[in-house]
């Protein structure tokens, strides 16, 4: 049941934001936030100081309110690490068929970074739950449209990229999900603790993932 209120919840809200604070303080204060915007999936990088044990305070302070999964994950060791931190799911900039096995063995949700048709399908056949579009900056909302045409199975969360001027095409082309980096949360605003600024933020992508889907 984890696993799949994990995967409600991405589909759900369609927005994961990806975070790289510089300490707990941060993610936290962060994560109330844009919690408050809609917001309940967030990515903490494992470039985070302390990446693994701010995923542990994280989980014990929100529970399944809001879902924390390990971003940058490279290697199966990394990932495993993660999921006994707590990790909700797992997402990585390459495509590492171990690490997709391990996610599936312990029932983890999990997104690899892929780009060619030949890389995403193999993850997807591999078993990933989602697919990560890396770097989507490269192609565009376009792209995702081209590669579901033939393999229309695949949910896409394009990553790089996506802001607020894309947000809403990205989705509009097919995209499962999105995952937003430092146009929701930057490092700017975080060291100057403006949460007013990402709860508006996180309410404006979400606004924009329902005008991708025409739900406003």
């Amino acid at each position: 049941m984890q696993k799949v209120e994990t995967l409600k919840i991405i589909r759900e809200t369609g927005v994961i934001a990806i975070m790289r604070a510089q300490s707990s303080h941060q993610l936290m204060a962060a994560a109330d936030a844009i919690k408050k915007g809609g917001v309940r999936a967030i990515e903490v990088t494992m470039t985070t100081p302390g990446a693994l044990g701010v995923i542990a305070e994280a989980k014990q302070r929100y529970g399944s309110d809001v879902i924390f999964g390990a971003g940058s994950v490279l290697d199966s060791e990394t990932g495993r690490a993660a999921i006994l931190a707590g990790a909700d799911f797992i997402v990585s900039p390459t495509l590492n068929l171990e690490l997709v096995r391990l996610c599936n063995r312990y029932g983890i949700p999990t997104a690899p970074g892929c780009y060619s048709p030949t890389e995403i399908l193999t993850g997807w056949e591999a078993g990933a739950d989602f697919i990560k579009l890396f770097p989507a900056s490269i192609g565009g909302p376009d792209l995702v449209k081209a590669i579901l045409a033939p393999l229309p199975q695949v949910r896409i969360i394009p990553v790089g990229g996506v802001d607020l001027n894309t947000a809403a095409d990205f989705i509009r082309k097919g995209a499962a999900a999105l995952g937003v980096g430092s146009s929701l949360v930057s490092q700017k605003l975080l060291d100057a603790g403006d949460l007013d600024e990402l709860t508006r933020r996180a309410a404006a992508f979400i606004e924009q993932v329902k005008k991708g889907r025409g739900l406003c």
